[in-house]
This record gives C-alpha cells, structure tokens and sequence, in this order.
C-alpha cells in the first residue's frame, strides 16, 4: 500500500492516523460519481434487465437466505442496519465477497427508498457489496423500471416540443 509521496511507514499505525482531508475528498468524489453512473445507466436500460456483477443471482439468493425479512420494496430503516446487531449481521454477509467482488467494501451511495431519487434525506453511505445486494434485488423485481420509464417520458416529451 502506498499513499501519495511513498510507501506507508513501516511504523504506521492505521488505527490512530489522521484523516487526512484530500483522502476523505477523494473517497466522496470516487462514491459521488459511482452514485451518478449508476443513476445514468438506469435512465438508460431498465432495471429489471441490468446485471451489475457476474454473479448476481448469487448474491440475490444468499441475501434472501441471510435476510429473509428484507423487503427491497421498502423503504431501508438505517438505524436498523447500522445497529450493532444490523453491522453484524451485514459484515458476515459482506465478507462472504472479500476476493470475489472488487471494491466489495468501498463506500457507495444508496437510496433508502426504491421509489424515490437520491436526495439528501433518502441517500445514505454504504458499502459497495451491501450496495449490490440490495440494487440487485430491486432491479430483479423490476423496483427500479419506474427510472427508466421516467427517463423516457421526459426524452419524449423534450423531442416533441
């Protein structure tokens, strides 16, 4: 591992470093963009078609093995999953992915209501095979046509006028 200006010390300690504040910006930027492309490709083909993984009917039926009462159609209780019981639970599921999906842990946005756009209070900061899981299911019961079907009402109606 390196960081910008060289290798990391070989007394550097990850748990007492500072922030440092470019990383933190970059870090959001890299989540922003993900958030915006992934938002441009659902405009573009629907959901319900998409594969965002290789293996996505892996992970569609491990989360309904793991998380039989997730309902994608609902709007996500943050509190919930990010409670000590929920943090558990989602890390056991995540881990499952370490060395199969890359950027598995990188921080990604997510809308906590399928039915809504990212908007300051339905995004919240999750990690990018969390992020997966749930897009997945969403897309597979077809939670995120309506994007698309929007997506194209507005080109329509942008050429007609």
């Amino acid at each position: 591992m390196s960081v910008v200006g060289g290798p990391v010390p070989k007394n550097f300690d990850a748990e007492n470093a500072d922030n440092l504040e470019d990383i933190e910006k970059q870090f959001a930027v890299k989540a922003v963009q993900h958030m915006a492309t992934y938002w441009s490709i659902l405009e573009k083909v629907k959901g319900s078609t998409l594969r965002l993984t290789k293996i996505d009917d892996e992970i569609y039926e491990h989360l309904k093995t793991d998380f039989p009462e997730f309902d994608p159609a609902v709007t996500i209780n943050e509190d919930e999953m990010k409670s000590k019981t929920g943090k558990e639970r989602w890390r056991k599921f995540l881990m499952a992915y370490d060395k199969r999906v890359d950027d598995y842990n990188f921080g990604t946005m997510l809308r906590s209501n399928p039915k809504a756009e990212y908007t300051e209070e339905d995004t919240i900061f999750v990690p990018r095979m969390q992020f997966y899981a749930i897009e997945i299911a969403r897309n597979k019961l077809g939670l995120n046509d309506w994007i698309y079907e929007k997506a194209q009402q507005e080109k329509a109606a942008g050429s007609s006028a």
